[in-house]
């Protein structure tokens, strides 16, 4: 527990230092898109997991092999000096909990909220919109929609805003059936 508080901490002042740079220069937006697909990239890619979890990889490794990683990205050059210093600081281990805040700073600002979405299968683009739409009904305000599948829900979805959760997958209903009919027996 103390270790994803000091990650989380270590995150979070990266995170803001990030924020108020990018802010100081107009380039929230762009360092934004550059940081959402850079972790796009490495929960794609189990080689780049390795990389920026490895600590048998010493940090001129880690901040080349990052750098030549983000030139074929063609991020802008704050995406790529932040990133080459969390390297040089060895710190590439917690870079998604960097994003993370940056994100979720970013998102604050603008008076969004994150609707954590989980669905047996891939939603379409019609469907996240349909669901965006009726979310921001509900909610009062602009929702963005962090999408993931995990096919053990079996059919329907989990949907997370804040400390609120709406659970309708099919995983959930068999488990309740299965405890009602414990009680039956």
């Amino acid at each position: 527990m103390a270790t994803n508080t000091a990650v989380s901490e270590i995150a979070n002042r990266y995170a803001t230092a990030l924020f108020e740079l990018a802010d100081e220069q107009s380039r929230l937006d762009e360092v934004a898109g550059d940081l959402a697909r850079l972790v796009e990239s490495i929960d794609e890619s189990q080689d780049l997991q390795r990389l920026v979890r490895s600590p048998v990889l010493n940090r001129e490794e880690q901040g080349k092999a990052m750098t030549a990683i983000l030139e074929a990205m063609e991020v802008g050059d704050l995406t790529k000096n932040f990133v080459g210093l969390i390297a040089q600081n060895r710190r590439l281990f917690a870079l998604t909990d960097m994003v993370k805040g940056f994100l979720d700073e970013l998102a604050r600002r603008r008076g969004e909220v994150t609707a954590e979405v989980t669905a047996a299968r891939s939603l379409s683009e019609s469907q996240i919109a349909a669901l965006q739409e009726t979310l921001q009904r509900s909610l009062g305000g602009k929702v963005s929609i962090a999408h993931a599948v995990d096919p053990a829900l079996i059919g329907g979805m989990v949907v997370k805003v804040g400390s609120r959760m709406v659970d309708t997958s099919l995983r959930t209903q068999l488990n309740k059936m299965q405890i009602a009919m414990k009680g039956v027996s």
